[in-house]
This record gives C-alpha cells, sequence and structure tokens, in this order.
C-alpha cells in the first residue's frame, strides 16, 4: 500500500519558532509533558509547553537519534560537557 502525502500546515506565529536552551520534563502515567525554557538570567521563561503520549515521545526520541547521528555524519561530533549534560540542564520531575 502507499503512503499518502501528508500537507504540513504551519501558521506565521509557530513559523517564527521559539528559542529553548533547556527543557523540563514531567510525566504521568499517560502523558509526558515537555516544557522549553528561554534560561537567559535573571529570568527563566517558558516559551512553549508540549504534551505528549509516552509513544509519541518515544518515536521522537528515535527520530532524534536518527538525525544527531546524520549531523555528527556530517558537521563532526557534538561535544557536550559535564556543565551541559542532560542531568543538569533538564529540570526532570
Amino acid at each position: 500500500m502507499a503512503e499518502k502525502e501528508l500537507k504540513l500546515k504551519i501558521n506565521d506565529e509557530q513559523l517564527k519558532g521559539a528559542y529553548a536552551n533547556q527543557v523540563g520534563i514531567m510525566h504521568t502515567r499517560d502523558e509526558f509533558v515537555l516544557d522549553f525554557i528561554s534560561m537567559l538570567p535573571p529570568e527563566a521563561l517558558v516559551t512553549s509547553r508540549v504534551i505528549v503520549s509516552p509513544v509519541a515521545l518515544k518515536r521522537m526520541y528515535m527520530a532524534i537519534g536518527v538525525n544527531i547521528k546524520k549531523y555528527e555524519e556530517s558537521f563532526g561530533a557534538i561535544r557536550v560537557d559535564d556543565a551541559s549534560s542532560a542531568d543538569s540542564s533538564a529540570k526532570v520531575n
């Protein structure tokens, strides 16, 4: 069976994007809440909140892994120092 083409629409406001350099992650049994945060001292601002099912988040996680691999094949390894590791840059509740 051939896949149908999906037309993706985006409004002008969302097309601008939202800057985030931190992420806060919370979850219940049924969903994950990702708060994308712009951390610019002296304040931090949630710029976007995304709520997804565990299955959808797992698919995103796998897709991000594939894309990081492609990025590193093209541009070299992404260096992550201890100060910006996932444990210190993500607020997990």
